[in-house]
């Protein structure tokens, strides 16, 4: 039987946090990983799914952040994010450091 397993990790990497987050799932095919941060993209049927989870999430850490969102997967295996955020704010980053 198959035994679902999900793993979080942080990492100091000095000016930045590395957060990574892994599960054993189905993975991610690579026509579906190259488009998965893309606005309105889904692989759920019409009407299920807006397709702006990622896509939003994307913006959060990217443009409002400064960070990097990445993903690594292997279909069949697992499905690894790695999300690296800096520690200071990023210049022209009037919020203050709030969200």
């Amino acid at each position: 039987g198959f035994e679902p397993t999900l793993r979080a990790s942080t990492k100091n990497l000095g000016e930045s946090v590395e957060t990574r987050i892994r599960d054993n799932g189905t993975g991610i095919p690579p026509e579906v990983k190259e488009k998965m941060f893309n606005p309105f993209f889904t692989t759920k049927p019409a009407g299920e799914g807006t397709g702006l989870g990622l896509s939003m999430s994307h913006d959060i850490v990217v443009k409002q952040h400064g960070g990097t969102i990445d993903v690594n997967s292997t279909p069949g295996v697992f499905t690894e994010f790695v999300i690296t955020l800096p520690r200071t704010m990023t210049a022209g980053d009037t919020s203050g450091g709030k969200s």
